[in-house]
């Protein structure tokens, strides 16, 4: 059996912790090397204590994800913390440079997916390996789109997209029993033609 690298991306919105959870439940085989990846912003500053603290604000941040993990048994987990663009570039670098399988990340508004699709044809073939967007169930009365639009191109989403959602069993009536007039064959007589009186 091949060991698969799987990358979830940690960030600090709950979906994120959703993808999380998602591939340790679905996704995560045995003896497969689950990578929490974060990137934190670059800064203008040239502060190396701010600097020192995004990184650790990073780190922290992957270990509450490393807590996740730690539930499961014989779950083999990295952390990788570095600092890069939010357009998803230096997350490319890295899973190529790591040679994943499978990158998992939990999709919102400010998802690095939806700007990497603007700037790249295909996904999985920028990031060379397979990607599974996880979104949150929207609520049926607050219905949001999101309308990726790209010039002069035939593109389209190519990574997966999961929707987390309880599954929900229909009510099902019993099935009607028709009523059995006589439910013993034995007991009904039939009689044929008038009954007769004999006298005498």
């Amino acid at each position: 059996m091949d060991v698969k690298k799987i990358v979830v991306i940690v960030e600090d919105v709950e979906i994120a912790k959703t993808a999380l959870q998602w591939t340790l439940h679905n996704l995560l085989r045995y003896g497969d090397i689950l990578i929490l990846l974060h990137v934190f912003p670059i800064t203008k500053s040239r502060s190396k204590k701010k600097l020192k603290i995004l990184r650790l604000k990073g780190f922290q941040l992957a270990l509450s994800f490393y807590d996740l993990c730690k539930k499961f048994l014989n779950t083999k987990t990295e952390i990788v913390v570095t600092q890069g663009d939010q357009d998803g570039g230096k997350i490319a670098d890295v899973v190529r440079e790591i040679g994943v399988s499978t990158v998992v990340a939990g999709l919102h508004d400010q998802s690095f997916l939806y700007r990497l699709a603007m700037t790249h044809n295909h996904i999985a073939r920028n990031l060379n390996c397979k990607v599974v967007g996880i979104k949150q169930p929207t609520p049926p009365m607050a219905t949001k789109t999101r309308t990726i639009s790209f010039h002069d191109t035939s593109t389209n989403m190519d990574f997966s997209q999961i929707e987390i959602d309880a599954l929900s069993v229909p009510e099902v009536n019993p099935p009607k029993i028709p009523y059995q007039v006589c439910p013993d064959p034995h007991s009904i007589i039939w009689r044929s033609g008038k009954s007769r009186r004999w006298e005498t």
